[in-house]
């Protein structure tokens, strides 16, 4: 397995795992709009690789005060194979080697599994709470 920033010729592979492992995400969460989007701003995607396919990715986001993983995505044929793991901390040390000392990241409450796995890499649960708004 290869870990390596995205180029523009992994979008369609890129945007197809995100469809496939996030099939419910809203729709501002749209995979063509969030890789342009992304892409406007800085380069912090991440890519897996293994024999030529994508197999996971994971955006990065930092402020100057703490980073941020996003989209964090494993194929499902791939994953408790070390895929995931990896592909965090490719993009725990891209930010640490910019800057960042904390990282940050949300998923859904009820998805205890991704708890787990965050978890057995070091993260824990804060006292927070996630507020949003849409402009």
């Amino acid at each position: 397995m290869n870990i390596r920033k995205f180029q523009e010729s992994d979008r369609i592979s890129l945007i197809e795992l995100w469809k496939m492992v996030f099939p419910s995400d809203p729709l501002h969460n749209k995979p063509s709009t969030v890789v342009s989007a992304k892409l406007a701003v800085d380069d912090l995607i991440f890519v897996a690789e293994q024999d030529g396919q994508l197999i996971g990715a994971c955006m990065a986001g930092y402020d100057g005060h703490r980073g941020w993983l996003y989209s964090v995505a494993v194929l499902k044929e791939h994953r408790r194979s070390g895929s995931g793991a990896a592909l965090v901390k490719y993009a725990i040390k891209t930010l640490k080697n910019i800057g960042c000392i904390k990282v940050n990241l949300q998923i859904r409450s009820t998805n205890a599994e991704v708890a787990a796995f965050y978890q057995a890499l070091g993260f824990s649960v804060e006292d927070r709470m996630s507020m949003g708004r849409f402009i």
